[in-house]
């Protein structure tokens, strides 16, 4: 499940118990990536409050479906293949078309993003990649080139906070070694209404 110890749900109690009832999916179930900051609770609290409102919460006004997709952008670019596998599972559930998931998924991995993006979505993507893959070349004119397209600033910081967000886990899961074993691929704190539900359905 990954390189350190954990706490299983199990065996945990006090903060850990806490958050895992918090955040738990069916059977009891938790994801590997939060339950490697078993052993430093207060982190795993820090990850899925951001986790949630960069991702799952209603004032987000960018679809959810484009925040998965920038999510499994930047996994593929970071070859992360557990956060790949469960935030396309998660993008395939918001479109609830497997053939336009799986077209995108193609766009994705062989980098033609002009096969299924275009105006502000194709813009957002090239910005996760330039972001992802050398970010101090980020200039001004990256984000004008979004303004033009009519991407607000609020929306532009909604890519920017997603596409830094699974930098961060990216880089968790492959220096970890966190796998997928016993994960219930896909699941998500969807309850985008109420920013306390993290519970994992």
């Amino acid at each position: 499940m990954t390189w350190i110890n954990t706490i299983s749900y199990e065996e945990a109690t006090g903060k850990v118990k806490q958050l895992y009832e918090r955040i738990k999916g069916p059977d009891n179930n938790i994801d590997n990536i939060m339950m490697a900051h078993s052993l430093r609770p207060h982190t795993m609290e820090g990850h899925m409050a951001i986790y949630k409102n960069v991702l799952h919460n209603s004032k987000n006004t960018l679809p959810k479906w484009l925040l998965e997709a920038l999510g499994v952008y930047v996994s593929i670019i970071n070859r992360c293949d557990y956060c790949i596998e469960h935030h396309f599972a998660g993008m395939n559930r918001l479109l609830n078309d497997a053939q336009r998931s799986n077209k995108i998924r193609d766009a994705l991995e062989s980098n033609n993003l002009e096969e299924v993006f275009v105006n502000q979505d194709l813009a957002a993507m090239r910005y996760a990649r330039k972001l992802t893959k050398t970010p101090e070349k980020i200039s001004p004119q990256d984000i004008e080139s979004m303004h033009k397209l009519g991407l607000s600033d609020g929306e532009i910081l909604e890519v920017n906070q997603v596409v830094s967000y699974f930098n961060y886990a990216n880089r968790m899961v492959l220096g970890l070694g966190i796998n997928k074993e016993g994960d219930i691929i896909g699941l998500s704190p969807n309850d985008s209404g109420n920013i306390d539900n993290w519970s994992h359905q």
